[in-house]
């Protein structure tokens, strides 16, 4: 039977990450390190600074103190080591990660860690309206990764799946949406008359087919496959002549 570490970003006792554990514990062997706190937002932050504290809840489930990162890293290097997981799966979470906002996500960036350890690694989020239900996301979850699992997975599969808050209507393959914000910065004064700052706003999508907000909005299953490296291999070529220009600023550097 296939293992799977499964992590979050929204707390170890988060509704989502539960549900998520229960239903694909009926298909394999799952260890659940996560969070002990919600880490939203908290990217792909490992922590380097202070020692972190693991703790066991019950059998196959423990809390750490520390970002979804630091969990993948303890679960694959040290709790799960002599049997490391096949699959890394994170989520459900408690809204969607969709375009850019996958780079600030924890639980994308968990999957980020699990796929840098040579793990497959597939995300899940939540739509949250009001007709949202986690238990039809796990129950999705179950049947995908069932999926997955029939077949040898390649050690950099790295899939971020969104799902829509009504009954999905079916399932599609996206590239990432773009969206901006209005007004992301917000100042207050707090009772002492020093200034503090949100960092917030109101977001705008750019509707473009084929991305995983049109397929949201379509009320389809988002799944769109993620890589980490981040070159640009189209800027390689555009960028030559540019580049050419560089050469000339290593000479005489020395004083």
């Amino acid at each position: 039977m296939a293992r799977i570490l499964i992590t979050n970003d929204d707390g170890v006792f988060s509704e989502g990450l539960k549900l998520l554990a229960d239903a694909l514990g009926e298909i394999a062997r799952v260890t659940v390190v996560a969070p002990d706190r919600e880490q939203s937002a908290s990217g792909h932050s490992l922590t380097l600074h202070r020692p972190l504290r693991m703790q066991q809840l019950q059998e196959n489930l423990f809390s750490v103190d520390g970002t979804p990162t630091d969990c993948v890293n303890l679960a694959v290097l040290w709790l799960m080591k002599d049997s490391p997981p096949d699959l890394v799966v994170s989520g459900i979470n408690f809204g969607c990660n969709m375009g850019d906002d996958v780079t600030y996500s924890g639980t994308v960036s968990a999957t980020f860690e699990g796929t840098l350890l040579g793990i497959p690694s597939v995300a899940f989020s939540q739509e949250v309206e009001e007709q949202f239900s986690f238990e039809r996301a796990a129950k999705f979850a179950q049947r995908f990764i069932g999926v997955l699992l029939d077949e040898p997975l390649p050690e950099d599969l790295l899939l971020n799946v969104n799902i829509p808050a009504e009954s999905p209507r079916g399932v599609e393959l996206t590239r990432l949406g773009k969206r901006k914000y209005k007004q992301v910065v917000v100042e207050k004064e707090d009772p002492r008359g020093k200034r503090y700052f949100w960092i917030a706003g109101t977001p705008e999508w750019q509707e473009e087919e084929g991305t995983d907000q049109a397929a949201l909005s379509a009320g389809l299953v988002s799944v769109t496959p993620l890589h980490l490296d981040l070159t640009d291999y189209r800027g390689l070529e555009s960028y030559g002549d540019l580049a050419a220009r560089f050469d000339d600023l290593t000479g005489d550097l020395e004083t």
